[in-house]
C-alpha cells in the first residue's frame, strides 16, 4: 500500500490510545458495537448481531490498518476502533474510516481526539487527508466537517463488498492547523483574547 507511512501506529493521548488491532479484541470490540444505534445510518444496518459483527471484525484484521480505541480512563477498554486506508480513487492519498464508537462516547470530545492522533500522523508524511461517507450518514457527515474537512465531491467506490456511492471530505494540513490554533489559541494571540 504504502511505502512511507505507518498504517497502524502506537497513537497515545491524555484520554485515548489507539493501537494495532488485535485478533484477541473481538470480544472486546464486539461489546462496544452491540447496539443497533451505532449502525442505524450505516449500510450493514444489522451489524450489532454477532454473526454480522464477526465476518466485519475478521475483514478489519485483514486489512491490516485497523486501529483499537481504548479508554485510558476506564483501564484500556476498546471503546471503538477507526482505520487508514487507501482512497480508492487516489491511491498514493491517506484516508480515514471504518471508524464507530461505542454509543455512551458520542456527543463529547472523544471522536474529535481520536481523529486529532490519527491527522496528526498522517500531516507528518501527507498535505491531506480523505474520508468516505455514506450519503445518508448524517452523524458522521456532521463529525467530519467539525474537523474541518470539506465536501469534495461523490464517487463511486469499492470499500466493501460491492461498489456503493460515497461523498468525498477532504483535509488539507493547512486547514486542520487553523483549526487546531482557534481550538487552543496561543497565549497572546488575537483568537486568545
Amino acid at each position: 500500500m504504502w511505502t512511507d507511512f505507518d498504517p497502524q501506529p502506537r497513537l497515545e493521548g491524555d484520554t485515548l490510545l489507539l493501537r494495532p488491532l488485535r485478533v484477541d479484541d473481538a470480544e472486546g470490540l464486539y461489546a462496544a458495537a452491540r447496539d443497533p444505534r451505532i449502525w442505524a445510518c450505516h449500510p450493514a444496518r444489522n451489524r450489532h448481531e454477532r454473526a454480522v459483527f464477526m465476518p466485519y471484525f475478521d475483514f478489519l484484521l485483514e486489512k491490516g490498518t485497523g486501529l483499537a480505541i481504548l479508554d485510558r480512563r476506564r483501564g484500556g477498554a476498546i471503546i471503538g476502533t477507526s482505520s487508514y486506508y487507501a482512497a480508492p480513487n487516489r491511491p498514493d492519498a491517506v484516508a480515514i474510516g471504518f471508524t464507530f464508537l461505542a454509543t455512551a462516547y458520542w456527543g463529547g470530545r472523544t471522536n474529535v481526539v481520536a481523529k486529532a492522533l490519527m491527522l496528526d500522523h498522517v500531516f507528518r508524511s501527507r498535505d491531506e487527508a480523505w474520508f468516505h461517507i455514506d450519503p445518508t450518514n448524517i452523524r458522521s457527515q456532521k463529525a467530519t466537517a467539525k474537523l474541518g474537512a470539506v465536501p469534495a465531491g461523490k464517487a463511486r467506490l469499492a470499500l466493501g463488498p460491492e461498489p456503493a456511492d460515497w461523498l468525498c471530505y477532504r483535509l488539507t494540513r493547512a486547514a486542520w492547523d487553523a483549526a487546531q490554533i482557534r481550538r487552543n489559541p496561543r497565549p497572546g494571540s488575537p483568537s486568545a483574547s
